[in-house]
């Protein structure tokens, strides 16, 4: 017979509800492919791709502002693994920095009392990944060393701070918004704080100047919107003006360089910060629903939109193919009006009500193809791009996956595809992929399924029935923790519930009184596997006093209803038949325990005043023998029906025990009130003891077989409900109180473990029950139940304990060597003919669990991923970016990228070479994403910024943008636009004279050898006497960029000599510029190695590239790294190339 396995180890967990409106902006989704958010003072983790819950995280005293994912752009190694590293802060001012794989808090961190406004991990250094800058109100940016909680600079600021947003091409450069207005900072650096307290800009709404009346005529009727140009200022408006001060977000766009985003609840602005200008507006119409937060992508110019309806749109910029402009002629200001960013797709809207209203949205960093949407009800709604053309389904990829496919021959960005689809469109569609929902809004009515036994473990579900305030009850299953069944069953709040078997339960709701007391009771027999529900007291129930309480014996057979001012109802479970209405004079109940039937001596009632906790005095013997002559008698009867006895006291305290049996019900013994005790609110028995609680918080303790009673004053008012845990001999019981619960040992008298609203938590507790022998649940009115250890303490658990549904690709779980033995094993099979998932042939000889394990995360992967791996035609550069993807290893991701498209455009060129060329270079291969910036290919580069200074030059409106316009125009060679420019100058302007005579000087530059050393000389000169761009500017009037290059490293400028070298130069030329980068780069003060590599695999260096990621000890991506160009004959062979590769080779064996 085959062994029967089943899991009856539960660990402690949350389930949680609502969030707190401070809550609202506490969400993030980490590379590391998971989903942080806070709930009150607690962090959920979820998997969005199985859409469960990972991790919950309860360490704050206070409702959670912030979380923060830590950046993964760094070499993973076993001394820097993948580890799940989050930031979370609070409304008291205190972050704490987690190890979310354990639930440890890895360090907390506090210097002020007031809510932190913001915080973002650093992501520019190869040195340190540890620092955080945070926001402290109400103006201090603080920067800290997250992981041994050390300040390592503090600066403040004139206005409040809002939020900050970090430049993602420039980390020197920080912008700040504040309550007045927008604070550049330049020279931001994690060694020391800001010297300067930045440049202050104020956004406003000019009046309408001569270029825009001219623009508004050329362009015809426009929308009433773009007669208003916003633009930043110096000067502070005046309050006549127009102040666009409810600014919800400001954020850098990832996408390309120097542009922003501000967000307003009716527009999106995009603007330049090149001439601060706007240069794109996204409006919504008058009866359009407002935005609430916008997300803007890194690898496409496109943004996800969310409006206040819960509705989330892509807005994706419209192609700029249609706008390429020859050198020098005018561009058309019909077609270059604005950057237009096209609704391509928006998900279905949520029901918003007072309580349910959307919150925030994430969105996936690594594809950029997944949202998921936050509401305030604690739903986690996970919607999935997906695309399609004219109809048919482009393979069931989702939009980012075809956008971004790994590496292959055909491969065309979403501009390219999208013309290329000219005649068959691509629709992209948001589908629901996962849901969460959490408990509804307290009160909560719980009740723990019977416990587990021998003779029901092939059946037993640790179910959990949570009865709601709107009438429904929700059962979990608390193995998972996930919703079992949602059974709406009442028209009003569920007032308690009893389990009838394993498979069913009762469950009682009154209505609201009225004026004579009288309400509607509804109590129901539910059977959980069909969700069928019966009237049980048939039709019965309106217009009576309300139902107190129900109790069902131990065995099931009955049950009691307790009702307000009404005689107590007993009836047969079984049958649903009424056994016995009380009589008119039968006492008030106070309080009701049921047991089933035991041997006659233990049924000895125990009664005794106590003078003190300790005393002990004997029974009085009339009482005992009253007892022991009941049930004797009843004993006397052999009926089918089990015995079972029901205990109880009236409002005086007088203690009652009846005996039911069959139909039979007989009451056996009255045991007078303890002078002791104030009015009885509870009783509990089980076993041996009986257990009493009162309205003063006593709590009288008897054991009916050494026939004594102990009371204990617990000092905490009014006991609401004691009940005794589960398990043959377990006599522990728990007690809960107004403000808070305790659990005490029976045996021994004594307290195991309390809690104390406002003491040690900030919730109050709403209801407790026992979930296993050693566990407890209690509810609270935060909207959480909480599944604890007997201590009462929160704990976090290990996620790679948990028991899940369905399981999780995270190699973030494994322990670090495992992890990256499993990268290993996707990336390269040498000792294999063909690839394979199975990992039991691989001699792992460390421990045979981590291998099991391993193989678990294999099978967790999705048939798709699995079947790209499996494909012997995928490429190793393919595997290396796939793999990049599903580790969400950012630093892997951005190498493997650039590695790809260069390797492969320097590969084609080379047998273009030999084959003389029967096609262009350009229509073979798309250009790198403009996100890459100064790593795009020369060509594709200069467009763009040609397009963008055309922008420029149609969005001016007053002289500065015009000069900055003119500046640009002439750097890019663009001498007949730039003069024209000069000559639009109004002969009032103080610059007129300069520049007109400036104007001449372009038009009659000549090659002609004085006239080219006179122009050097004196732009030489400029640059000594600190006229850096000026002198930079007359060195390009002459072609003489190299030199400009050259004088702007001098000087620091390094990110400008590379764009002007990309712009002006030849391939020669700017390799040079680029190659003094690297070495920039490389120096200790710098230490931005993994950008100089990026900037050597442009350039083609691959030979370098492998040197340094050995030199930088990153042995697997260097040998991977070689492998890919000997396959695309990259690198020439060479005695010192076999060096190099011996030296690879041993480093990564050892």
């Amino acid at each position: 017979m085959q062994p029967y396995m089943v899991n009856i180890k539960l660990s402690a967990r949350t389930l949680t509800g609502a969030l707190n409106p401070q809550n609202k902006g506490a969400a993030d989704w980490g590379w590391q492919g998971l989903i942080a958010y806070g709930c009150h003072s607690l962090i959920l983790v979820i998997d969005p791709k199985t859409a469960q819950t990972l991790q919950v995280l309860e360490r704050h005293k206070a409702n959670v502002v912030k979380v923060k994912w830590a950046k993964e752009n760094y070499h993973h190694n076993i001394g820097s693994p993948y580890s799940l590293r989050l930031a979370s802060a609070d409304v008291t001012g205190k972050i704490i920095v987690w190890d979310v794989a354990t639930g440890a808090a890895r360090c907390e961190i506090q210097e002020h009392t007031k809510p932190i406004q913001d915080m973002q991990w650093l992501w520019s250094q190869d040195a340190s990944r540890d620092l955080l800058l945070a926001v402290h109100p109400p103006n201090y940016i603080v920067l800290w060393n997250a992981d041994t909680g050390t300040k390592l600079w503090k600066k403040s600021y004139a206005e409040n701070i809002l939020s900050f947003s970090f430049d993602p091409f420039d980390p020197s450069n920080l912008t700040l918004l504040t309550s007045e207005g927008i604070v550049f900072i330049s020279d931001f650096s994690p060694s020391k704080a800001p010297v300067s307290s930045g440049k202050k800009v104020y956004i406003s709404s000019p009046h309408s100047s001569p270029v825009h009346n001219k623009l508004a005529a050329a362009t015809g009727a426009k929308k009433a919107l773009d007669k208003v140009k916003i633009l930043i200022t110096n000067e502070k408006p005046s309050a006549e003006s127009v102040t666009l001060n409810d600014c919800l977000q400001l954020s850098y766009l990832p996408s390309k360089r120097n542009y922003m985003l501000l967000l307003y609840p009716r527009e999106i602005l995009i603007l330049d910060l090149e001439v601060n200008q706007t240069v794109g507006v996204i409006a919504i119409e008058r009866t359009g629903v407002p935005f609430l937060q916008v997300i803007s992508c890194f690898q496409r110019d496109g943004l996800f939109c969310l409006h206040e309806n819960g509705c989330i749109t892509l807005r994706i910029r419209r192609s700029a193919n249609s706008l390429s402009v020859t050198p020098n002629e005018d561009p058309d200001p019909d077609h270059i009006h604005e950057l237009v960013y096209d609704l391509r797709s928006q998900c279905d809207a949520i029901r918003v009500t007072k309580t349910v209203r959307p919150f925030s949205m994430v969105c996936c960093p690594v594809n950029e193809n997944s949202a998921a949407l936050i509401v305030s009800d604690g739903r986690i709604m996970i919607w999935e791009l997906k695309s399609t053309i004219s109809g048919r389904s482009l393979h069931a990829k989702t939009y980012i996956e075809w956008e971004y496919e790994p590496m292959g021959e055909g491969t065309l960005s979403t501009e390219e595809q999208l013309q290329g689809f000219s005649l068959q469109e691509v629709h992209l569609k948001f589908l629901l992929t996962g849901l969460l929902s959490g408990l509804p809004l307290p009160p909560f009515a719980i009740r723990m399924c019977p416990p587990l036994t021998t003779k029901n473990i092939r059946q037993y579900e640790p179910l959990l029935a949570v009865g709601t305030s709107n009438g429904s009850v929700l059962v979990y299953n608390l193995t998972s923790g996930l919703l079992h069944k949602e059974l709406s069953i009442h028209s009003c709040e569920v007032k308690g519930i009893e389990w009838t078997s394993l498979s069913g339960f009762l469950s009682f709701a009154t209505s609201t009184p009225n004026n004579l007391g009288l309400a509607r009771n509804e109590l129901q027999l539910v059977d959980l596997p069909t969700g069928r529900s019966i009237a049980f007291r048939g039709e019965r129930g309106s217009d009576e006093p309300a139902i107190e309480m129900i109790k069902v014996s131990h065995l099931k057979q009955y049950l009691a209803v307790v009702f307000k001012d009404k005689p107590l109802e007993l009836w047969d479970i079984r049958t649903c038949t009424l056994l016995r209405e009380m009589s008119k004079n039968f006492p008030t109940i106070t309080a009701l325990s049921l047991r089933k039937k035991q041997l006659a001596a233990r049924e000895a009632m125990a009664r005794q005043t106590v003078v003190s906790d300790t005393e002990q005095s004997s029974l009085e013997s009339s009482v005992i023998s009253l007892l022991q002559e009941a049930e004797s008698k009843s004993e006397l009867s052999q009926n089918i029906s089990a015995r079972e006895h029901f205990v109880f006291t009236d409002t005086d305290g007088q203690v009652y025990h009846l005996t039911v049996e069959g139909n039979s019900v007989k009451d056996s013994a009255r045991i007078p009130p303890d002078g002791s005790m104030g009015s009885i609110t509870c009783i509990a028995w089980k076993g041996d003891i009986l257990v009493l609680g009162d309205v003063d918080g006593n709590l009288n303790f008897w054991d009916l077989k050494a026939r004594v009673s102990r009371g204990i004053p617990t000092h905490r008012g009014w006991v609401r409900k004691i009940r005794f845990a589960p398990g043959k001999g377990n006599q522990k019981l728990i007690a809960m109180y107004n403000d808070g619960a305790e659990v005490w040992d029976t045996k021994e008298v004594q307290m195991v473990s309390s809690l104390r609203s406002g003491r040690n938590v900030n919730f109050r507790v709403l209801d407790v029950d026992w979930c296993t022998s050693d566990k407890v649940i209690l509810a609270s009115d935060d909207g959480c139940i909480r599944v604890l250890e007997m201590t009462m303490k929160s704990a976090c658990f290990r996620m790679d304990e948990q028991e899940l549904s369905e399981p999780v690709w995270c190699p973030y779980l494994l322990i670090p060597r495992a992890s990256l033995t499993l990268k290993a094993f996707l990336l390269h099979q040498p000792w294999n003919n063909k690839y394979s998932l199975d990992i039991s042939d691989i001699n792992y000889p460390e421990n045979e669990n981590v291998k099991k394990m391993l193989q678990d995360q294999l099978h967790s992967l999705s048939n798709d991923i699995k079947k790209l791996l499996l494909d012997p035609e995928f490429t190793l550069l393919q595997r290396c970016l796939l793999v990049s993807r599903l580790y969400g290893d950012e630093s892997e991701l951005h190498f493997w990228t650039a590695a790809a498209h260069y390797l492969h455009t320097f590969s084609q060129g080379k047998t273009l070479t030999e084959k003389a060329g029967k096609i262009s270079q350009e229509k073979q291969i798309s250009p790198l994403d403009i996100c890459y910036d100064t790593l795009c290919e020369n060509s594709y580069f200069q467009k763009f910024q040609l397009e963008r200074v055309n922008l420029q030059e149609v969005k001016r409106s007053n002289y500065d943008h015009t000069r900055k316009c003119t500046d640009q125009l002439l750097l890019l060679g663009q001498t007949d636009r730039a003069v024209q420019l000069l000559l639009e100058t109004s002969a009032e302007n103080p610059y007129y004279y300069c520049d007109s005579l400036k104007a001449c000087l372009v038009t009659t530059v000549t090659s002609s050898g004085p006239s080219q050393s006179t122009i050097k000389l004196v732009a030489t000169n400029m640059i000594a006497n600190g006229k850096l761009a000026e002198g930079v500017q007359l060195l390009c009037l002459i072609d003489k960029a190299a030199d400009a290059c050259r004088y702007l490293q001098t000087y620091g400028e390094w990110n400008r000599a590379a764009w002007l070298a990309k712009v002006r130069l030849n391939a020669e030329e700017c390799a040079d510029v680029m190659k003094r980068w690297v070495d920039h780069l490389c120096s200790p003060q710098i230490n931005q190695k993994s950008k100089a590599i990026l900037v050597l695999l442009s350039l083609g260096c691959f030979m370098r590239v492998a040197e340094m990621l050995h030199s930088m000890r990153y042995f697997d991506r260097a040998a991977l790294f070689v492998e890919a160009c000997l396959k695309y004959d990259t690198i020439e062979v060479n005695e010192d190339a076999n060096i190099l590769f011996e030296i690879i080779a041993r480093a990564v064996k050892s």
